[in-house]
């Protein structure tokens, strides 16, 4: 498929705004011409990760505690053959949940009845089920599923601990196709491939906190992150 230009595409769009001057219409156009070509790549290399071949087959036998008794990995998927997991930094360790984890779950916890028509959805900490029930209760939320991993293995197996026992956040995707439970994909953005000056994050970022920010002539600051209460 042959794109018109990006440059080109801006130019024809025509939103102007009150006052505004030609010195900020000539740099707006600008940088709308480097959003669509940002668009184009966040499209391009979502098309890449449709197209990985097989991942590693999931061969443990897992089993967690969710808020309704005991369930097997492969329930977790329910209905779907697809199954979105994040590994939640809310281990034994830990008298309260990570808040930056908090901030995103808390986003996802409005997303999840809808991407639970698409996929299933797993929500995975170390804490007792119990523990974990009690800060959703405190936090509001009403949508996603917990699930503890007690003997934690699963979260042993797929990177979710630290060499020292503290918590790795992973956001992982599952499928089942023909009975077989494979990994299609996981997060491997960490610390030793982080830029200079940002923290370790994925892209496309999984915090709509942090894209509203990006908006923002201050961006996301320097040091500052989500608490658990103000």
């Amino acid at each position: 498929m042959t794109l018109v230009p990006a440059a080109e595409l801006a130019a024809r769009e025509t939103t102007r705004w009150p006052n505004e001057t030609q010195d900020y219409r000539r740099a707006r156009t600008a940088l709308l011409a480097a959003e669509i070509e940002l668009r184009r790549y966040i499209e391009s290399v979502a098309e890449q990760r449709r197209a990985l071949p097989h991942g590693p087959e999931v061969t443990g036998d897992y089993v967690f505690e969710g808020e309704d008794g005991p369930v097997r990995f492969a329930d977790l998927f329910g209905t779907h053959d697809t199954l979105v997991v994040y590994t939640y930094m809310f281990g034994p360790q830990r008298e309260r949940p990570c808040p930056m984890c908090t901030s995103l779950l808390s986003a996802w916890d409005g997303e999840a009845p809808d991407l639970l028509q698409r996929a299933g959805l797993a929500v995975i900490a170390r804490s007792p089920i119990a523990k974990l029930a009690a800060f959703k209760q405190e936090r509001g939320w009403q949508h996603l599923p917990l699930y503890s991993d007690t003997r934690q293995d699963f979260s042993r197996d797929y990177g979710a601990i630290a060499p020292d026992g503290s918590d790795i956040p992973q956001f992982m995707v599952f499928t089942r196709r023909d009975g077989t439970i494979r990994l299609f994909w996981g997060g491997e953005m960490g610390a030793e491939s982080a830029d200079p000056g940002q923290d370790p994050r994925g892209a496309p970022d999984l915090m709509p906190l942090w894209t509203i920010l990006d908006s923002t002539p201050e961006g996301r600051g320097a040091g500052w992150y989500p608490s658990l209460t103000y």
